[in-house]
C-alpha cells in the first residue's frame, strides 16, 4: 500500500469507505510481488495495481463487492494446464489476493496503519488472511514500541495469538520484511496452514531505502535519476561547492556539500543493510578515506568508478590502509555491468543493473539464454522454505 498511500489517506481523512486488494502469496512468474496493492473507494475509482494488468478487472470487482458486503476474501488467481487463460492470470503462475473494505473509524489498527504509512512512520501490518472465519481480516499495527488493534473476538488462546503476532510483525519490521506467517491460535509457530492454524500477511512499511552517489560529476546526474526511478533516497555529497548544487541535481533529495568521509560517518545512524553506495569520484585523495569506512559497514552494495588501473591503484592503497582481502572483496569495482556502456545515460543503466542483480541474486545474463526462474530471489526463498522443511 506504500506507493498508494498518498491517496489512501486523502479518501481516509474525507470518511470514504474503499477496498484494499493485497498480494499476499505468490509462486512460479507471477507478475508483482507480495505487498502489491490495488485500491476501490465507493465512487468506484481505481488507484494501484495487483497483476499489471491481467487480472485487474476480476479484482476490482472483488473490491467493489468487499465495498457492498462489508467482508473480507481471500482469492487465488492462477492457471491450469489443461487452460491457461481460464481463469486469467496467462504468465504461469499462482497470486493470492486478499480483499479487506475499510471504513474509516470502524477499525484502530487501519487507521493507525494507514496515517502511519502515509507520514513515513515504520510500521507493520499483521492481517489474517486465513484461518477462523471470526479472525479474517482482523489487524494489528505494531511500531517500534507499541501497536493498535486486537484478535477480538476469540476463545482464551487469542490472547497469546495477539502477543506472538506482535512480536513477530516487530521481528519482521526490524528487518524491513513483508511476508505470510503461520501461528496456532495457542501463539506457536506452524509450518503449514491447516485448520487449527492462523495465517497473517504481515507487510513492513519503512523509508525508502538511500543511495549515495559520491562525486558530483555528469555520470552522478544520471545515475541520481535512475536511482529515483528504482525507488532510493537519492543524497549527492561532494567537497567542492561549486559542482555540488541543487541547480545541477533537482532531482536529488539532497545535495550536501562535506568531505565524502566525513559525511557517511554523520549518517551511520541512518545508513543499513538496504543502503546503496556509488562512489564515482575516482580521486584517490576522496576514495580512499571514503571505502576505507564504507567497507567496513553492513551496506547492500558498494561500488567505485574507474579503470583497471585505477581499480588496482585503489586496491593497493586501501590494502596500505589496514583493509583485509575479504573488505575490499566487498567493492563492486569498476562499478556497473559490462554493457558497452558510453554516455552518462548508458552507464547509469549499468550501474542499476548490476545494484539490482547484487540485490535480487540474478546471473546478469540474457533471459533468453536460460530456462531457469526469471525470479531469482522468489526461488532462492522457495529453496530456503523447503530446505527448512526437510
Amino acid at each position: 500500500m506504500q506507493d498508494i498511500a498518498e491517496q489512501l489517506l486523502a479518501w481516509h481523512s474525507s470518511g470514504r469507505s474503499f477496498a484494499v486488494a493485497t498480494v499476499v502469496g505468490v509462486s512460479g512468474s507471477a507478475p508483482r510481488d507480495p505487498g502489491a496493492a490495488l485500491a476501490v473507494d465507493a465512487a468506484g475509482e481505481a488507484i494501484g495495481s495487483v497483476s499489471g494488468g491481467c487480472v485487474e478487472g476480476a479484482v476490482y470487482e472483488l473490491c467493489r463487492e468487499a465495498i457492498a458486503s462489508g467482508t473480507p476474501v481471500l482469492e487465488r488467481f492462477g492457471y491450469s494446464d489443461e487452460d491457461a487463460f481460464a481463469v486469467g492470470l496467462t504468465c504461469g503462475g499462482l497470486l493470492d489476493v486478499f480483499v479487506q473494505p475499510v471504513v474509516p473509524g470502524a477499525d484502530p489498527a487501519l487507521d493507525a496503519g494507514i496515517t502511519y504509512i502515509a507520514s513515513g512512520t515504520p510500521v507493520a501490518l499483521a492481517r489474517i488472511v486465513a484461518g477462523p472465519a471470526a479472525l479474517l481480516g482482523a489487524t494489528v499495527a505494531v511500531t517500534a514500541d507499541t501497536h493498535h488493534g486486537s484478535l477480538t473476538p476469540a476463545p482464551s488462546t487469542t490472547f497469546a495469538l495477539e502477543r506472538a503476532a506482535v512480536a513477530e510483525a516487530r521481528a519482521m519490521l526490524d528487518a524491513g520484511r513483508t511476508g505470510q506467517l503461520v501461528l496456532g491460535l495457542d501463539g506457536r509457530p506452524c509450518d503449514d496452514a491447516d485448520q487449527g492454524t492462523v495465517t497473517f500477511f504481515i507487510e513492513s512499511y519503512v523509508p525508502a531505502p538511500r543511495m549515495i552517489v559520491f562525486g558530483a560529476i555528469d555520470f552522478a546526474a544520471a545515475v541520481v535519476r535512475i536511482g529515483k526511478f528504482l525507488g532510493y533516497r537519492v543524497t549527492v555529497c561532494d567537497a567542492r561547492p561549486v559542482f555540488a548544487t541543487a541547480r545541477r541535481f533537482p532531482e536529488a533529495d539532497e545535495v550536501v556539500v562535506d568531505w565524502p568521509h566525513r559525511y557517511l560517518e554523520s549518517q551511520l545512524a541512518a545508513v543499513d543493510g538496504r543502503t546503496v553506495l556509488c562512489v564515482l569520484t575516482h580521486d584517490a585523495k576522496f576514495d580512499i578515506p571514503l571505502l576505507e569506512r564504507a567497507l567496513r559497514l553492513p551496506l547492500a552494495f558498494v561500488g567505485a568508478m574507474g579503470s583497471r588501473k585505477t581499480h588496482r591503484d585503489r586496491n593497493a592503497r586501501l590494502r596500505e590502509v589496514g583493509l583485509t582481502d575479504a573488505e575490499i572483496g566487498r567493492l563492486r569495482s569498476p562499478i556497473g555491468l559490462d554493457l558497452g556502456a558510453r554516455t552518462p545515460e548508458e552507464t547509469a543503466v549499468s550501474v542499476a543493473a548490476e545494484i539490482v542483480a547484487h540485490r535480487r541474486g540474478g546471473s546478469c545474463l540474457p533471459l533468453s539464454a536460460g530456462d531457469g526462474p526469471i525470479h531469482h530471489d522468489l526461488a532462492r526463498a522457495a529453496e530456503k522454505t523447503e530446505a527448512t522443511a526437510a
